[in-house]
């Protein structure tokens, strides 16, 4: 299996349902900050994001951020949304799904990472052997770190394409 290969494409966090998610056995989200959860630049959260966790909550199905980001920068980001969160996760490494893994106690069926990046959030998830799920990024723009690996994940893109032709952004877990 490629490292980069998502397990489901979707157009949106906001997409995912606790039903599809536990019909799957999914018990926590873990979830890339800057363009999937939140835009890069406009880190206060949609009003969409605001209901969707909530929904999430009263499924008893928790979310927690993983991020490459500093603490402070998430903190920032995800308290007003009440979030967990590891900082410093340096994916595409494992450590910081791995730290996640450890502090939550469940099995890799029971976790997905919901990232907008191949080669960070799917090769972190995959190392892990968590089900990768691929998100559109938020916003057309990123952080200048994040154009460098946007360049190069067309190519990765392309070979999915042509590997894997029903790898396709979907609506749902079950579309």
């Amino acid at each position: 299996m490629l490292l980069y290969k998502p397990t489901w494409m979707l157009n949106s966090i906001t997409q995912l349902t606790p039903t599809d998610l536990q019909a799957q056995g999914i018990k926590v989200v873990l979830t890339d900050l800057d363009n999937t959860l939140i835009a890069w630049n406009h880190p206060t959260g949609t009003p969409e994001l605001k209901a969707w966790l909530q929904t999430m909550a009263d499924a008893q199905i928790q979310v927690v951020v993983v991020s490459n980001n500093n603490a402070r920068r998430i903190h920032r980001a995800v308290t007003a949304l009440g979030l967990p969160f590891i900082a410093r996760a340096l994916k595409p490494l494992p450590f910081g799904l791995m730290r996640a893994k450890k502090q939550l106690g469940l099995a890799d069926h029971e976790l997905v990472m919901v990232g907008d990046q191949l080669l960070t959030d799917m090769i972190a998830a995959n190392w892990v052997h968590i089900r990768p799920v691929l998100v559109k990024p938020l916003v057309e723009t990123d952080a200048w770190n994040t154009r460098i690996t946007r360049f190069f994940e067309r190519f990765f893109r392309n070979h999915l394409k042509r590997k894997y032709p029903d790898l396709k952004w979907r609506n749902s877990l079950n579309d």
